[in-house]
């Protein structure tokens, strides 16, 4: 029996905590945003010591406009604080950056940023780091269902033959390895309209850290509890260790 621990290939994280983290501290919200920069820090270089080929990360999900204008202000500034000083790291690392969502409603400074960041980093290998911005997994789903749809009135494909795979051809993230390992910190355990599409095999994994805290030592124990799960894929476990 092999002996080597799993590995996932694709790691998606919602990243949840940070305001709770800066209240229990009798700080603001964007103090707790700020300290969860160091957690994404630790989980990209927890990804590339282990060989993770791609990792996720939930940054500004759709319905995040909701909050209040004082948080969502600070977030953008975050972010662009956030690009000017991290991609230079991060390119010298070998870490190919992806922003996915939809990224129209953004300040086209932040989308100048983010654009310019994904070319200079575009040759990158050793990591593939996608951070979803104004994201929605319902989202994801309809713009595939127009792009086909686009693509069936132009003559470039036939509905009926269309399948899983065809249509997965046009979500966001079709170039990487479907998710494994879905984590989301904070105590909550929702999906949260998170790569709905993508998680749909994944091994779910809730921890009550909020995302502040989250170092190199708790990813582990998500990469162990994750090592001992069976994954069937709809077989029978008889089935799972026969190929094993």
């Amino acid at each position: 029996m092999d002996a080597t621990p799993r590995i996932p290939r694709h790691i998606a994280i919602v990243m949840d905590g940070n305001g709770r983290w800066a209240q229990r501290r009798h700080r603001p919200r964007s103090f707790g945003h700020r300290q969860g920069q160091k957690a994404v820090r630790a989980a990209v270089e927890f990804c590339r010591r282990r060989s993770i080929p791609s990792l996720t990360l939930f940054a500004f999900s759709s319905e995040n406009w909701k909050r209040p204008d004082e948080e969502v202000g600070a977030l953008m500034q975050l972010f662009l604080r956030a690009l000017d000083r991290e991609v230079d790291e991060l390119h010298a690392h070998g870490v190919r950056i992806a922003f996915v969502g939809d990224l129209r409603p953004f300040a086209p400074e932040l989308v100048s940023r983010m654009h310019a960041a994904m070319a200079r980093t575009s040759g990158n290998s050793a990591l593939r780091l996608n951070i979803a911005m104004n994201y929605g997994g319902r989202w994801d789903i309809t713009q595939a269902a127009v792009a086909i749809a686009q693509a069936a009135a132009r003559g470039e494909l036939d509905p009926a033959t269309l399948d899983e795979a065809g249509f997965a051809r046009h979500l966001c993230l079709a170039d990487q390895p479907p998710v494994d390992l879905f984590i989301r910190t904070g105590g909550e355990t929702r999906i949260s309209n998170f790569l709905l599409w993508q998680i749909a095999y994944a091994e779910l994994y809730f921890t009550d850290t909020l995302w502040p805290d989250i170092d190199a030592n708790a990813l582990d124990a998500a990469l162990a509890d994750y090592a001992g799960r069976e994954r069937r894929y709809g077989a029978t476990s008889a089935q799972v260790r026969a190929v094993g």
